[in-house]
């Protein structure tokens, strides 16, 4: 019998927000990642998943998570992932910046989606 597991897209202001409402829906005591890597991880199996993969995601309310991931999002993680990334990687990280800035390029949602697609197509659907 397939699994569905659902996001309520009304408590989703934030990445923050979405590992905390993924990891209660889907996660192994609450945890499903706390940062886009871990997230494609856990999407792959064995935290929390059926270990038969049969399972389906549907993120209700989405279009409130779209506006609230949006650039303003990025930019904020982004601003954070400077501060620690290899100093070979700054400048390239402050042009998304600026991209962002300038209502351009990826939103947070948008990362959100391909990691879905990439790891559980199929499996996954907006309402």
């Amino acid at each position: 019998m397939t699994t569905v597991y659902v996001l309520d897209g009304k408590r989703i202001n934030s990445l923050d927000d979405f590992y905390a409402v993924v990891g209660e829906a889907m996660g192994c005591g609450g945890y499903f990642g706390r940062n886009l890597d871990a997230f494609a991880d856990c999407l792959r199996g064995g935290f929390g998943t059926p270990d038969d993969g049969d399972f389906k995601v549907v993120w209700r309310d989405h279009e409130h998570s779209r506006n609230a991931l949006g650039h303003a999002e990025v930019i904020r993680n982004l601003e954070h992932q400077i501060r620690t990334c290899h100093p070979s990687h700054r400048e390239s990280m402050r042009e998304r910046i600026n991209e962002a800035r300038a209502g351009r390029g990826e939103t947070a949602f948008a990362w959100l989606l391909e990691i879905f697609e990439q790891e559980v197509p199929g499996q996954f659907r907006l309402e």
